[in-house]
């Protein structure tokens, strides 16, 4: 550890100053924070708190229910990342679904599913599109793909979610924001000055400790100055402008839509839906999918840990009825997850 981080941790270890609530928004912070010991390092005013950068685990219960009825009812081929297959919906999981002869095929990427599409013309295929604005660029580009090549059985079901009012919406649960890198990427850092602009404090940061403790100790240093504030820590990986080409290929694909966030309810414009030209690959238009309201598990806490409200570990099935091999709630499936992350890092045992 060099001289300036060294300062940076020791600045932190003896910050006397009042209570300060800091949110870990990206899941992989959350991973990353517990792997390498920083939260030990905290004092007691100090806390770090979970909040909803997990796609999987902000995907609402009605979503899961939206995909088993493509699966069991309609007959679709299911195409997905592996977090969302155990994901439990109102009554079962795609896992369960598999079970009784739904079929459900992994895949690393839009792409793939695109391509299976293509390879198997017999089978309506159709893919769980969920993701921030950093996934978000390979469904459009999927669906423009199958356009292009004229691939009518395929389809993707959209749960892409931006994330500028979910800060918005999360106003007061934190005093500052550890703002994601990788959806900064391709955001940039012009949503960060508007919130600023707004009374929300925030910086991005990076994934390594030494990024990670920078980004603590700069969050500590202008909280002193008593005004709202921005700071892009990660500027290695995250500039000014982003990735103009990602946002484009997103605009002219998908429009705004008001979306349901678990925990968070729904937050207006927050979500991604194909535009008008692209409906022949929208699968609720494409199977005439009626709306689905989705129930979880009353005992499972999950929408309280995305908002910060409750640690995983206050969650009364936590570690008990849930765990990773039979998981109750998205946060104690998913690689990102904050209950995931308490888990494995035993949190509750410190």
């Amino acid at each position: 550890m060099n001289e300036k981080i060294q300062k940076a941790a020791e600045m932190i270890r003896q910050y006397d100053g009042p209570g300060l609530r800091i949110m870990e928004v990206c899941g992989t912070h959350t991973h990353e924070i517990f792997r390498l010991g920083i939260r030990n390092m905290l004092p007691e005013n100090i806390r770090l708190i979970s909040g909803p950068g997990c796609p999987v685990c902000v995907t609402p219960v009605g979503y899961i229910d939206e995909a088993l009825m493509l699966a069991l009812e309609k007959g679709c081929t299911i195409a997905t990342f592996g977090d969302l297959v155990r994901v439990p919906g109102s009554e079962m999981s795609l896992a369960d679904a598999r079970a009784k002869g739904a079929k459900i095929e992994m895949v690393y990427s839009p792409l793939d599913a695109e391509k299976y599409a293509e390879e198997h013309p017999e089978e309506q295929v159709v893919f769980l599109s969920v993701g921030f604005e950093t996934t978000t660029p390979a469904s459009c580009l999927a669906v423009r793909n199958a356009r292009k090549a004229g691939i009518p059985n395929f389809a993707i079901l959209t749960a892409n979610k931006t994330m500028d009012n979910a800060y918005r919406a999360l106003r007061g649960s934190a005093d500052a924001f550890l703002y994601p890198g990788h959806v900064s990427t391709i955001t940039g850092t012009g949503i960060y000055h508007e919130l600023m602009r707004e009374g929300i404090s925030g910086v991005v940061c990076g994934f390594t400790g030494p990024e990670v403790i920078t980004a603590l100790a700069v969050i500590l240093k202008k909280t002193e100055e008593g005004r709202p504030f921005f700071v892009n820590c990660y500027p290695r990986v995250v500039t000014e402008e982003g990735s103009a080409s990602g946002r484009e290929i997103i605009r002219s694909t998908m429009e705004p839509v008001d979306a349901e966030w678990r925990g968070l309810g729904i937050i207006p414009s927050s979500g991604l839906a194909l535009r008008g030209e692209f409906e022949d690959w929208d699968a609720r238009k494409k199977f005439d999918l009626p709306e689905i309201k989705g129930h979880g598990n009353p005992a499972c806490r999950c929408g309280e840990v995305l908002q910060g409200k409750c640690r995983p570990d206050q969650c009364p099935v936590f570690g008990r009825a849930c765990t990773p091999e039979h998981p109750v709630g998205a946060c104690m499936v998913s690689g990102e997850g904050a209950c995931s992350a308490y888990y494995k890092y035993d949190f509750n045992r410190r």
